[in-house]
């Protein structure tokens, strides 16, 4: 068992979200707290304005009756009226209920019903589309507010109503607020996250004001941030990564720029210029891919360059990993590269970055040695919804390649049957809503949370991610394979990569469904002379031929046992939208695998 034992620092934290927040207003009123797109420009606002609007709201809240631990939900995207809400719902004392934008009408309606929200923000008139349609489901639903939509002076008003109400209710109540957020007890809960999951429905995750807290003032005490930072939001809020950022900004006190647009991201990081981000891996795989790309259209001496630079880079780090010295022409090499090649690349994402955070999925090891060659650090976590998010990190000063880091200060990790990874500590969720049975099955007496991830712990106490549970499978022949290790491998090996999902369990072989990310298979097609869209490209002979060969360097480095025999290009890529991945981009594997019964029977037919 490792368990990091320096507690001091949790003997002082503010007893609720409420309270945390309204303390960063007291502390840094005049520093910036948030920015936010507005047409081609950014708006500032300070920690004191966003303390006036969560007010409002939080009053609003209260004006239409919403009592303790009542649920409130939020239908958006990631913008800064979200966070404006959540801040807002939580200093009324109430709990949030976060809906991703992309959930589809039934499911919406379901996690609505099935936590009782009394009022909803809702984005926009497609978000109010699906309440309007599924309202008699919603008895305890009494008000609607939308932030874009169109209001219809009755259930659904604007949230510059909502801000009027509380207006009224502050100057009749002017101590309101305050008195709200001392009223909070630490374990009254402060939101319901609703997993994605891959089968069946959503379970709802609940989760207690001290876990948040917790959070923020766990990443606090390691000195990695503080209130000279930026940081760059464009996480779902919906997500427990994006609302883990969001309780460490409130302890750390750095100011963060928000904007959900997944398509704006590079765009926006060149404008921002953050000192980190947290992000899914699928975004460094792309980040990665379309920077490979691009130098091997350019051919020639760059091309040369560029390669011979990653060469040198990544010598110079595994012999600096290994505490060798750097001898003295490999190290004049790396400073010509580094002005030629790397500093290109870091001024992409901004120039400003020390570290970017990889989270909610496994990032592959040499996807971040790449990154690092050109003197990029991205630091790899592991949590779960049912952890608030973090429970492992690696820091700046004391990183570990192909690891997730140490356990929090005030958690505890031991590996259970099976080497099942096992958490406790305060981020622990309390259970799921309404399902006493799924809630026994996840946590033991005692308070341990079966993650059911599969993992290792080295000496020191760092966590290696080994597989999930129940991905792995048995060939025929008795031998074990774990897919997510075979897919990200492939995806570091092939630039054009979006998705490469393998199956095999009790066949006699391992096979793979394969997806290209369309932009940059677009370039790729411009360059090797093949016509048509997305689909007309992936069947021509000599895509199918370019994939083959990223496939048999894949098999060159797989024990003979996880090699594949057969794969196929799908006509599309998998989304979101389509119910085929999570909103933070993971696969649902039995979606997947339900969807294309067909295609992978044929493999073995």
């Amino acid at each position: 068992m490792a368990k990091n034992t320096d507690t001091s620092w949790m003997q002082s934290l503010p007893p609720n979200v409420a309270v945390q927040f309204l303390d960063r207003v007291r502390k840094t009123p005049q520093r910036e707290a948030f920015r936010y797109p507005v047409g081609e420009s950014w708006e500032s606002v300070t920690w004191k304005a966003a303390g006036d609007e969560v007010a409002k709201m939080a009053a609003g809240l209260l004006a239409l009756g919403v009592q303790p631990e009542q649920r409130v939900g939020i239908a958006s995207g990631t913008r800064y009226e979200w966070i404006l809400a959540d801040l807002g719902i939580m200093c009324a004392g109430a709990a949030t209920t976060t809906v991703y934008p992309s959930t589809n009408e039934d499911d919406t309606a379901y996690i609505l019903a099935d936590s009782e929200c009394q009022v909803v923000f809702a984005e926009d008139d497609e978000q109010l589309a699906k309440l309007k349609t599924r309202k008699g489901e919603l008895p305890h639903l009494k008000k609607v507010v939308t932030f874009d939509g169109t209001p219809d002076g009755d259930w659904i008003i604007g949230v510059k109503e909502l801000e009027a109400l509380g207006e009224a209710h502050l100057a009749a109540n002017p101590g309101v607020i305050e008195e709200t957020a001392q009223a909070i007890k630490g374990d009254q809960l402060a939101t319901l996250i609703y997993t994605s999951g891959t089968t069946g429905r959503p379970k709802g995750v609940r989760l207690r004001h001290s876990s948040w807290v917790y959070e923020g003032e766990a990443i606090r005490a390691q000195n990695i941030l503080d209130e000279t930072d930026l940081e760059f939001r464009w996480l779902p809020m919906a997500h427990s990564f994006g609302k883990v950022l969001m309780s460490t900004q409130m302890a750390c006190g750095f100011a963060a720029a928000i904007d959900g647009r997944v398509d704006k991201i590079v765009e926006n990081l060149g404008i921002v210029k953050p000192t980190f981000m947290g992000a899914a891996p699928r975004i460094f795989e792309k980040a990665h891919g379309r920077i490979v790309t691009m130098q091997a259209a350019e051919g020639g001496a760059k091309e040369k360059i560029f390669n011979k630079a990653f060469q040198v880079g990544l010598a110079v780090d595994k012999l600096k990993r290994e505490g060798k010295p750097v001898p003295t022409l490999l190290a004049v090499q790396h400073k010509v590269f580094d002005k030629l090649v790397f500093h290109k690349i870091r001024d992409r994402f901004g120039g400003r970055v020390r570290f970017f955070i990889s989270g909610a999925a496994a990032l592959n090891r040499d996807i971040a040695e790449w990154f690092h060659a050109a003197g990029i650090v991205i630091l790899e976590g592991y949590g779960l919804t049912e952890t608030s998010a973090g429970s492992f990190v690696n820091l700046p000063s004391d990183y570990r390649f192909g690891t997730v880091g140490p356990v929090f200060v005030g958690s505890e990790v031991k590996l259970g049957e099976g080497d099942e990874i096992m958490i406790k500590g305060p981020g622990v969720m309390d259970g799921y809503h309404n399902l006493p049975e799924e809630t026994a099955k996840t946590l033991t007496d005692d308070g341990w949370l079966r993650t059911g991830d599969k993992g290792s712990l080295d000496a020191d106490g760092y966590l290696s991610i080994t597989g999930r549970i129940k991905e792995l499978f048995k060939t025929s022949g008795g031998k074990y394979i774990a897919p997510p290790a075979i897919e990200s491998k492939f995806k570091a090996l092939c630039p054009y990569a979006s998705q490469f999902i393998v199956f095999g369990n009790e066949r006699n072989f391992v096979v793979a469904l394969v997806t290209l990310d369309p932009d940059a298979i677009a370039g790729w097609a411009q360059e090797n002379d093949v016509s048509g869209d997305y689909a007309a490209i992936v069947a021509s002979d000599r895509c199918q031929a370019m994939v083959q060969g990223y496939v048999d360097q894949l098999n060159a480095v797989l024990n003979r046992w996880e090699t594949i025999k057969k794969w196929e290009l799908l006509d599309h890529d998998l989304t979101v939208e389509s119910g085929e991945l999570t909103p933070s981009m993971k696969v649902k594997r039995n979606v997947v695998e339900d969807n294309y019964k067909d295609k992978i029977d044929a493999f073995y037919a």
